[in-house]
C-alpha cells in the first residue's frame, strides 16, 4: 500500500472516531445511563473541595472499547 493511501485511510478512521465521540457527547444526556454518574463512581464532597473519580464509568468504557477492538481484530484476519 502506498504511503499516501495509508495516510488517507488513517485520516478517514480518525474522522470516524471523532464523529462517534462527538455524537456520544452530544446525545449523552438522552441515554438511559449517564457515564460519569453510574453507581460505583466515587464522589467525595468536602467543605471547599470535591473529589470525583468515575471508577465504574472507566470500567464500562474499558470493556466496550475492548469488545469493539476485539471485533475489529477478528474481521481483519
Amino acid at each position: 500500500m502506498e504511503p499516501l493511501q495509508h495516510f488517507g485511510r488513517t485520516l478517514l478512521l480518525l474522522g470516524a472516531v471523532l464523529i462517534a465521540v462527538g455524537a456520544l457527547l452530544y446525545f449523552g444526556g438522552k441515554l438511559p445511563f449517564r457515564l460519569g454518574r453510574l453507581p460505583g463512581d466515587i464522589v467525595h464532597r468536602g467543605q471547599h473541595t470535591t473529589f470525583y473519580f468515575p471508577l465504574m464509568s472507566c470500567l464500562v468504557i474499558s470493556v466496550v472499547l475492548t469488545l469493539v477492538l476485539w471485533i475489529i481484530n477478528q474481521f481483519r484476519r
